[in-house]
């Protein structure tokens, strides 16, 4: 098993609501399973509605909450674990990751008009480069996601 790569998406053009979708359709078309960690139960929610419906030809099949299981291909949550056995880990609004065992790839969404959000992310970023994890930055430019480092 690979060790799993970190990559920062620095949000500046288009928010979560926009950009996470996308990045969960590409997870799934990878045949990887993901997992959305928040970190509020209100952002649970919030996640779950509009997954069903941010797009009027398409929706992301999906599970919330202590329901959620190995079957489904997205799960969202606020606790710690891996119900689904995902190999895509989403941490957004600050979330942590305290172990990122089992998983390929962890992402981490912040929006970087916040400067809360952008002093968390570079803690984040420090902690997993002091434990020696690979991480990549990506930013949003005019034409589409630019990698950084």
């Amino acid at each position: 098993m690979t060790a799993c790569e970190v990559w920062f998406y620095h949000l500046e053009r288009q928010g979560l609501d926009e950009v996470l979708p996308t990045l969960l359709e590409r997870t799934l078309q990878k045949g990887w399973r993901a997992l959305v960690r928040t970190a509020s139960p209100d952002r649970v929610e919030h996640l779950d509605g509009w997954l069903w419906s941010y797009r009027d030809d398409s929706y992301l099949p999906h599970a919330a909450g202590p329901a959620a299981g190995p079957a489904d291909p997205v799960v969202l949550t606020d606790q710690a674990g891996n119900p689904n056995q995902a190999e895509a880990l989403f941490l957004v609004d600050g979330a942590e990751a305290p172990d990122l065992a089992g998983f390929q790839r962890c992402s981490v969404l912040f929006d970087g008009r916040d400067e809360a959000a952008l002093q968390r992310a570079r803690g984040q970023w420090r902690r997993f480069r002091d434990a020696g994890v690979a991480a990549a930055y990506w930013r949003q430019a005019e034409k589409g996601w630019e990698k950084v480092s």
